[in-house]
């Protein structure tokens, strides 16, 4: 049985803890160790990222490392080179020399007094990215991993692209490690060397926007990190979790499907969190099934989650009710359903017909629509990866539904269920040489609201792969397959299904340069979904317990998170600006007594009818101060395009204390081949 349930382990946090590299780089960790350790040695779980384990993720870390360290585990928490107190500068993601480092980091930790050799690798967002990359590099010690929130494919669905389509994300994103690329080490734990390591990462602090626009095709710098390009390569167990409020849940169902190791998938309604603070909810005792994950693989003790007379399936996901459309909830209704393996057999896809204006079961004669999206289209949307908190999910459809060519079915008959990836299948053609497809599947009440299910992306260029781009011959007609994202949810008696397709989807997607009008073959196009019949084995799964977790590190909140989202409208000049403001407040640490604050607005512009109005300004601001130090920094990008290019501008600015010390202005003009 797990240790959930022994007396918990009394426990010691060391830091700073140096792992010297072969290079001669020391990396900055901070462990959570059973004190009884060197006599007991314990497995490790490593998680391993950029964003500061003293300040920036420190009050999370304590709650879900503390716990597991108390369960008899040495939790590792390690800054990346070029992040917070370890050496060297951060240039981009997930390269080589990370994951080399991450895999001499678990070599390290296996060698330990205190370890017993075995170790585990997890982390959400990009620590589940790098523990997927890591565990295709096969480091010996490394037995499991978790992988939450996390891709196997950089570019189908990552933030710089989706479908072959430029996201906005991608400039946000960029913006966002711009910002916190600037933060200084704590000079608390490097010492007078601090302002040096301090200038040479500002120095060195480029917008890494510049070099993801420049790879728009699935190139060799998407398939690095990609595992999907050698599922095999992964021997390592793999727990992959999700939520369908996130951007990164498709990953887990290919996941189930392309590897071959030891393997366990489970999404929930979570935005980006980690499931014990999943928010919307129910949040779910997900450490303990951690902890249970870990008894097994690390300690070798059967704990059902994986084997035996009671092991339990592979994949289980959150089967979502039918909701009103609003821009957040604190829960959504469903219950959890449960698959042996993925696909499913169990699954049946069924085709239906678009003819004009309707969904049907069977195909009428063919006919022609033609279809001019407004730019308005897309401010419905919400984030492409939401965090929990307020105005980020997409709210009432029925504002972009009325821009977009929409299909409708009939009011069902009775409750319909589905669980997999959507797939429109459509025979189209358009004007110009440059032009994408959002398509939404929408649940429509009979009062109606229009809630959005789920929704896909294809850039047309991409219609034969994304590795390979064809150029778009206006006027000629294709048929394009355009996979939905994965989904849990079900249709209630009386509601209608609604496809709804539109060539612009501002701001979630950078526009097409011109204009598009599409022309779609009603009678000839089909929606394809995944329907799942209810199971009685589903009501008998065991309960997930309780959320759990160790006490947040002590801290005093100046000023809390705070994030809103607006739109306004410039009659005159028929511009709208869509204004999104992440304030991440004001806190201080008890244990060290730095203070932190963040600060982010991004503001997205476009002129009705004028798709090349198109700007996206970003500004963050970080502040940070302990005894004896206080440092801030600026950070600006603008983002706008031409036909044939794409303009980037960006300054840098650092202050300490009132001094500015710091500023830089960067530029970059980068050919538009794809977008």
């Amino acid at each position: 049985m797990s240790d959930t349930g022994a007396a918990l382990r009394a426990i010691k946090l060391h830091d700073p803890i140096w792992i010297t590299l072969a290079d001669g780089c020391r990396l900055a960790a901070r462990i959570w160790l059973p004190e009884d350790a060197e006599a007991n040695p314990v497995p490790a779980i490593l998680e391993y990222v950029p964003y500061r384990r003293r300040d920036f993720t420190a009050i999370r870390d304590a709650m879900h490392h503390r716990y597991f360290a108390e369960r008899g585990y040495a939790a590792v928490r390690v800054d990346l080179r070029g992040s917070g107190d370890s050496d060297g500068v951060l240039e981009d993601e997930y390269l080589q020399r990370e994951l080399e480092d991450g895999a001499e980091v678990i070599a390290w930790l296996a060698r330990q007094p205190w370890c017993s050799g075995t170790v585990g690798m997890m982390g959400i967002s990009w620590g589940g990215f790098n523990a997927l990359q890591v565990a295709a590099l096969r480091p010996p010690a490394l037995k499991a991993i978790i992988t939450v929130a996390s891709t196997d494919d950089r570019f189908a669905d990552d933030v710089h692209a989706m479908g072959g389509c430029l996201l906005a994300d991608c400039m946000v994103w960029a913006s966002t490690m711009f910002g916190f690329n600037s933060r200084p080490p704590d000079p608390a734990v490097v010492g007078d060397s601090w302002r040096a390591t301090w200038q040479q990462r500002l120095a060195h602090g480029k917008p890494w926007v510049v070099e993801w626009l420049s790879h728009q095709t699935r190139d060799a710098f998407f398939k690095h990190g990609s595992v999907c390009e050698d599922y095999g390569a992964i021997t390592a167990a793999v727990f992959a979790v999700g939520g369908w409020a996130d951007g990164y849940s498709n990953a887990v169902p290919r996941l189930l499907q392309g590897l071959s190791c030891p393997r366990k998938g489970l999404i929930g309604p979570w935005a980006h969190n980690y499931p014990y603070a999943g928010r919307p909810g129910p949040a779910i005792g997900w450490l303990q099934e951690a902890t249970r994950w870990w008894d097994h693989w690390l300690k070798g003790r059967d704990t059902g989650i994986m084997a035996g007379p009671k092991a339990e399936p592979m994949y289980r996901a959150w089967m979502q009710e039918s909701v009103p459309p609003l821009p957040q909830y604190d829960a959504r209704d469903g219950r959890w359903v449960a698959e042996d393996g993925w696909p499913s057999p169990r699954t049946e896809q069924r085709r239906l017909a678009l003819n004009p204006g309707t969904i049907d079961a069977k195909a009428g004669p063919a006919k022609v629509l033609f279809h001019d999206t407004p730019e308005s289209v897309g401010h419905a949307a919400g984030e492409w990866c939401a965090y929990g908190y307020d105005s980020e999910l997409p709210y009432d459809q029925r504002v972009d539904d009325a821009g977009s060519l929409v299909f409708d079915s009939a009011p069902l008959d009775s409750r319909l269920e589905i669980l997999g990836a959507p797939v429109a299948e459509l025979e189209l053609s358009v004007d110009r040489p440059f032009a994408f497809v959002a398509v939404r599947l929408n649940d429509v009440a009979p009062t109606g609201a229009s809630t959005r299910v789920t929704y896909g992306l294809l850039n047309l260029m991409f219609r034969e792969g994304f590795a390979n781009p064809k150029p778009i011959a206006p006027g000629e007609r294709y048929r394009v397959a355009v996979k939905l994202n994965d989904i849990a949810h079900a249709f209630p008696q009386g509601h209608r299904m609604r496809l709804a397709i539109s060539t612009g989807y501002w701001p979630l997607v950078w526009p097409s340069p011109e204009p598009v009008r599409l022309a779609l073959v009603a009678g000839a196009s089909t929606l394809t979904i995944p329907v799942r019949a209810p199971r009685p084995e589903d009501e008998r799964l065991p309960a997930f317990g309780p959320p759990e977790s160790s006490p947040a590190l002590a801290h005093v909140a100046e000023h809390p998170y705070r994030r809103s989202r607006s739109i306004s409208r410039d009659v005159a000049t028929g511009e709208v600006t869509i204004e999104t403001i992440k304030d991440r407040g004001r806190y201080r640490l008890n244990d060290t007594g730095v203070t932190y604050s963040g600060k982010g607005v991004d503001r997205y512009h476009m002129r009705d009818g004028q798709p090349l109005s198109a700007r996206i300004d970003s500004f963050y601001e970080i502040g940070l101060e302990g005894p004896g130090w206080h440092t801030r920094t600026e950070c600006r990008t603008v983002v706008t395009a031409t036909k044939a290019e794409f303009l980037v501008s960006a300054s840098l600015d650092a202050y300490e204390g009132e001094a500015r010390v710091f500023a830089d202005t960067y530029s970059a003009r980068v050919p538009r081949r794809t977008v």
